[in-house]
């Protein structure tokens, strides 16, 4: 196979808008540095931000239970910790998430975005330590798994979904994956759980295929849910992954334009 890694996406905050990378220096049993480090909490375990110990999904603030989180866009300044939301192309807020102050702007401005949703006000969080998946400094992530991992997307796969069942486009920001992949037949991913594969300097194994799930029903661009993804993918194919999880067992740099080699 011809495959080539096209993008290397990383979600800094949990539930908002992706970044994208030239490059990333991976490390063994981690997700891509800074990949879902912060997360915004909400309800009771807003109130107790400060535990540590493992959260749940549900705690957070994310597409599939606030559609509206889709309709801003969040950049990520790597060196000073700075979240910059927008909407419509304006700044609403601006913090940084590595200060009391930064943080405490943020959150009052999604407490007043988000109003009604749930009660509380929302509380943004890190992952360090005994709250995420791994440790470090960039390392932690408050991933869906609770062992840290990479996602990956084959673009072949979601063009095949686009024409045979969606009738439309469907933009792969929606399955939120870490890694996407060009150069491949549709679905030849299916055959990757548990093999491994070379990208860059790194090794990853890939672990199990997911399931689409409610959130990838939400566009991007509107924060509207127009598109029943899991529904019609099980209607048209039997099944609704389109996505792989892998491990990285060999850490290295990786970088745009790398060939992805399925290892024998």
């Amino acid at each position: 196979m011809n495959a080539t890694l096209a993008t290397i996406r990383r979600y800094p905050v949990k539930g908002m808008s992706g970044q994208d990378l030239p490059a990333a220096e991976l490390t063994a049993g981690q997700a891509i540095p800074l990949d879902r480090h912060y997360g915004l909490l909400h309800g009771p375990a807003a109130l107790d931000a400060e535990t540590e110990g493992w959260r749940l999904p549900s705690d957070f603030f994310t597409p599939d239970r606030t559609e509206k989180l889709a309709a801003l866009q969040t950049e990520f300044d790597e060196a000073t910790r700075t979240l910059v939301v927008r909407r419509g192309g304006r700044q609403v807020s601006r913090g940084r998430l590595d200060q009391p102050m930064g943080r405490t702007l943020l959150e009052q401005f999604f407490a007043a975005y988000l109003a009604g949703i749930v009660p509380g006000m929302p509380r943004f969080i890190e992952a360090t330590g005994g709250e995420a998946t791994g440790s470090g400094a960039t390392g932690g992530s408050f991933g869906d798994s609770e062992e840290p991992s990479v996602t990956l997307l084959n673009l072949a796969s979601l063009r095949d979904v686009e024409e045979r069942i969606a009738k439309q486009p469907v933009d792969p920001r929606r399955l939120r994956a870490n890694l996407l992949i060009d150069g491949l037949d549709a679905w030849a991913e299916r055959a990757w759980v548990g093999r491994t594969l070379t990208i860059g300097g790194a090794k990853l194994e890939v672990v199990e295929a997911l399931d689409c799930c409610p959130g990838h029903d939400v566009n991007p661009d509107t924060g509207i849910a127009d598109l029943s993804l899991p529904t019609i993918m099980e209607r048209g194919y039997g099944h609704s992954q389109i996505r792989l999880r892998a491990r990285v067992v060999t850490g290295g740099r990786i970088a745009q334009g790398d060939p992805v080699i399925l290892d024998d």
